[in-house]
């Protein structure tokens, strides 16, 4: 389980220390691909394997699930870690979270994002304010 949050810089080159506690969960390659609101998940082999599973179930008949389908697996990229603890991230995984140097590492149960610093508080700001009201919505679903 992926849980915390860091705050690391890009280097020149492109990459992201990936904290110690998510690089143990992640393994020595791992996934990461377009997230939601402009921020890049980081998926271990096996999720990542259970997540391409439940795709699969998706309707090919509906534009939607093709659409998604393209770029959630187009955008995909297998990365590792190097012995510096970095990760290399492609250009178009970081201008679609648009990534410059300051970034946070969060873990999200079965997940890694990756987010411009500046977006995540800007996030992590207009959500905390309805965060009970979102809690007992989803509490009221079954959670």
């Amino acid at each position: 389980m992926f849980i915390g949050e860091y705050q690391h810089s890009l280097d020149d080159k492109g990459r992201l220390f990936m904290p110690a506690k998510f690089r143990e969960e992640l393994g020595p390659r791992f996934i990461v691909t377009r997230g939601f609101d402009h921020c890049l998940f980081v998926f271990p082999l096996n999720t990542w394997q259970s997540l391409n599973e439940q795709m699969q179930k998706l309707s090919l008949g509906s534009p939607e699930a093709r659409a998604f389908l393209r770029l959630f697996f187009a955008g995909a990229a297998e990365c590792e870690v190097d012995r510096q603890g970095r990760v290399l991230l492609p250009p178009y995984l970081r201008e679609h979270a648009h990534l410059q140097a300051d970034c946070a590492v969060i873990g999200v149960s079965n997940r890694v994002e990756i987010w411009d610093r500046a977006l995540w508080e800007s996030f992590r700001e207009s959500v905390a304010e309805t965060y009970e009201s979102i809690a007992e919505k989803l509490i009221g679903t079954g959670l």
